[in-house]
C-alpha cells in the first residue's frame, strides 16, 4: 500500500502546533546555550534510527546550514566508533538520543547515559535536549506513518 493518510495534512492545526513546539524547543535550546548544530545531529540520529527519510533529508540540509561538516554527518551513524570527531556534549546527546529513541527496546534511559548527559549539560540544557529528542521522535513517527516523500523524489 503506497497511499497513506497524511496525518499532518488531515489535521493541519495539530501539525502546526507540533512544528511550533519544535520551534519553541529550538529557541529554548539557543537561550540555554545548546548549539544548533548539536540539535541537528540529534535530529539526524533519531531520524536514522526511526528510518525517516523525509526528516533525514530536512535535518541534513539544516545541519549543513548550521555549519556541520560532511564528515561529521556521514560518520553520525557510527559516532561511538570514532574519536575526536564529536565533542563530549555531542556524544552525551547522541547517547541520550539513542536511549530515548529506542525506549521500546530498552524500557529505560540507562543510568550511565543519564549521568553523563547531566554531567556535561546544565539542567536547562539537558531538559531542552530531551525535549528536542521527544519532538523529533514524534515528527518521525508522523512522517513514517504517513510515508511523506522526500522532496524531489516523486
Amino acid at each position: 500500500m503506497s497511499n497513506r493518510i497524511a496525518l499532518g495534512k488531515t489535521l493541519p492545526n495539530l501539525m502546526k502546533q507540533l512544528v511550533e513546539l519544535s520551534a519553541s524547543v529550538n529557541k529554548a535550546a539557543a537561550d540555554a546555550g545548546v548549539d544548533q548544530s548539536l540539535l541537528e545531529l540529534v535530529k539526524i540520529r533519531a531520524s536514522q534510527i526511526n528510518g525517516c527519510a523525509f526528516c533525514l533529508d530536512m535535518h541534513v540540509r539544516d545541519a549543513r546550514k548550521a555549519g556541520e561538516t560532511e564528515q561529521r554527518i556521514y560518520l553520525l551513524n557510527a559516532w561511538r566508533e570514532v574519536t575526536g570527531v564529536y565533542t563530549e556534549q555531542e556524544r552525551a546527546a547522541l547517547a541520550l538520543t539513542e536511549a530515548m529513541t529506542k525506549l521500546p527496546d530498552t524500557q529505560d534511559v540507562p543510568d550511565d547515559v543519564y549521568a553523563e548527559a547531566t554531567r556535561v549539560f546544565t539542567e536547562e540544557q539537558y531538559t531542552v535536549t530531551a525535549w528536542a529528542i521527544t519532538v523529533i521522535n514524534a515528527l518521525n513517527r508522523i512522517s513514517v506513518t504517513s510515508r511523506n516523500p522526500v522532496p524531489g523524489t516523486r
